[in-house]
């Protein structure tokens, strides 16, 4: 495992990490969630994000149960808060800040978390308000070092011209072959200004794992055929999209990896990126996604993969 530094922060995180959206406390059964966490320390990953939505609670629970006794500098953890966890608590004013992140340290069994980042950007609270109450955060040690996710990069902007506040160290955005959009603006204000990504998504959803077939039904066990995991997964389950997909395979062989291998290889390309969030729910997808850490791939591989994509999304789009 590879590992690089996140953002003008101290930390190093390893460049695949282990997230738990839609599947620990939620989605997977504890047994095989715990199993999984354990492969990914297994392989060397360091980084385990959360947020306290997931599952209302339920995935920093499991996870505050399973890295009890793991020595708290041994791995760096991440959580988030802005969506709605009551039919009253959500966003980011300065009261919720400080009641989510205190309820969090909670559920994950610990007195500190390494990153605490706004879940997407709260237009009711004022910017002021929100960077205000996550400086006390940093100030207090509940959290060393803040971050974001889905930010448009003139709140970004905004955000680092304000003087008196804590500095983001990072940025969580979707992004993977299929889904490039934050290279337009969101990768160059943050690369200019000491701000790494930790990309969601980069297997998109499961789909770049090649195993869904554009002519038949999704495979039973998979996250596309179930109802708590597969909602989010139309705009890339189009026949068009997973005929590409199938397309990718022999440029994945040609380099060596397989499918998911070379998706995360390609996230990986960009010097930005600090680290390729997985979601998993069996240990041999976690100890195949680790092993695509430090890879070296040609860049016309790379260059024809990303045509044979954009003319698929191409046609979709025209549909």
């Amino acid at each position: 495992m590879k590992y690089r530094k996140l953002g003008d922060s101290d930390l190093e995180v390893s460049e695949i990490s282990l997230g738990s959206w839609l599947t620990y406390g939620v989605g997977v059964e504890a047994d095989k969630a715990r199993a999984c966490l354990e492969e990914a320390f297994d392989q060397g990953i360091n980084f385990i994000d959360t947020a306290n939505v997931y599952g209302r609670g339920a995935a920093e629970t499991f996870l505050g149960q399973a890295l009890e006794g793991r020595p708290r500098d041994s791995y760096v953890l991440a959580t988030k808060v802005y969506f709605p966890m009551s039919d009253t608590d959500r966003g980011l004013s300065r009261a919720q800040i400080e009641k989510q992140i205190d309820a969090s340290l909670q559920r994950l069994r610990t007195d500190h978390v390494d990153l605490y980042q706004c879940h997407r950007y709260d237009w009711d609270t004022p910017l002021e308000e929100t960077m205000e109450a996550l400086t006390r955060a940093v100030d207090s040690g509940k959290t060393r070092y803040i971050g974001f996710s889905e930010w448009p990069a003139e709140r970004i902007q905004a955000a680092l011209d304000m003087a008196g506040v804590t500095k983001f160290v990072s940025s969580q955005p979707q992004y993977s072959i299929l889904w490039r959009q934050p290279e337009d603006e969101v990768i160059p204000v943050c690369a200019a200004n000491g701000i790494s990504q930790i990309v969601w998504s980069p297997l998109g959803q499961g789909v770049l794992s090649g195993k869904y077939d554009p002519d038949a039904p999704p495979p039973r066990d998979s996250r596309a055929a179930s109802e708590e995991m597969g909602g989010f997964m139309n705009r890339l389950m189009q026949p068009a999209v997973l005929r590409a997909v199938q397309q990718l395979k022999p440029i994945a062989e040609e380099s060596g990896l397989t499918l998911p291998q070379f998706a995360l290889a390609w996230v990986l390309r960009e010097p930005n990126v600090a680290s390729a969030i997985i979601g998993a729910s069996r240990r041999e997808q976690v100890r195949e996604n680790a092993a695509a850490s430090g890879t070296i791939v040609d860049t016309q591989l790379f260059l024809r993969a990303e045509q044979i994509i954009d003319d698929a999304l191409t046609r979709v789009a025209a549909v």
